[in-house]
């Protein structure tokens, strides 16, 4: 990211969600006011394709780490494999990898367990959402996921091979798609300017609209309340819009929408 400051001379740079140090791909990266709005694209899915390898457990189930048990692949049947993989399609409580950023106690699991500490992170529910096996090379097995927001793919790879019964661990990992911004529309971390940047309304076009009047957007970029839509249906966070311009997004509250995060300028 501090590429990306530089270039941009901006350091209010975040993300959707950081990538394993071993893993490449899509990093999506918010800029200035719009890293406001980046709580609204939290629950994005993520698609990556990758490799599972049989047989090799390691503490950090991947390919980074010490290895703690060997077994043998060779039984497993393409009927057994197929079962297994079809079996995690769908939601399961997941356990994060020792090494990850999880916080037990108030401090991050890999800090605990590069102390030395025995780590057992709680589990959590998660949704694999497609789950294909695009070459099974055993004891290589070549996958492609879209996954939950919080899944960790290493934890899926260590669970299937915990499923079959010989282990697994994770030897590659490529982010190709966060919710509906893809790899193949990517730049380069030193091919970003002003110009490449893609308009922040990305992010909530999920919202329903409100387009504002010209008194309205004075209200609105002062944080005041406007009128809410007599027809809206729900209670959800509403986009408000001047034209094509993103100004804020709004809170319904009784008959009133309350801008909560403002994005435009004054």
């Amino acid at each position: 990211m501090d590429i990306v400051r530089r270039a941009l001379g901006e350091q209010r740079v975040g993300h959707l969600g950081t990538l394993d140090p071993f893993a490449k791909g899509l990093l999506v990266l918010v800029v200035g006011r719009a890293t406001r709005l980046a709580p609204f694209a939290a629950e994005w899915p993520k698609t990556y394709d990758g490799v599972i390898r049989l047989g090799i457990t390691t503490d950090t189930d991947d390919l980074t780490g010490a290895v703690l048990a060997t077994a043998s692949w060779t039984s497993i049947t393409p009927a057994q494999l197929a079962d297994v993989i079809g079996s995690f399609r769908g939601a399961y409580e997941q356990r994060p990898p020792a090494y990850s950023a999880v916080k037990i106690d108030g401090e991050r699991a890999y800090r605990r367990a590069r102390r030395g500490e025995v780590v057992t992170p709680e589990p959590r529910p998660v949704e694999i959402r497609e789950l294909e096996i695009v070459e099974a090379a055993v004891p290589d097995l070549r996958f492609r996921a879209t996954v939950s927001a919080g899944t960790y793919v290493r934890s899926l790879a260590r669970d299937i091979g915990a499923k079959l019964g010989c282990g697994a661990h994770l030897t590659a990992l490529r982010r190709t798609a966060v919710g509906p911004l893809l790899l193949a529309d990517a730049l380069a971390p030193e091919a970003v300017t002003r110009a490449a940047l893609q308009d922040a309304a990305v992010l909530i076009a999920h919202m329903p609209r409100r387009q504002v009047d010209r008194k309205e957007r004075d209200a609105v970029l002062h944080g005041r309340p406007i009128q809410r839509p007599a027809v809206a249906e729900s209670r959800a966070p509403i986009a408000l819009f001047e034209g094509a311009e993103l100004l804020a997004v709004a809170e319904q509250v009784g008959d009133l929408l309350k801008p909560r995060v403002v994005v435009a300028e004054g």
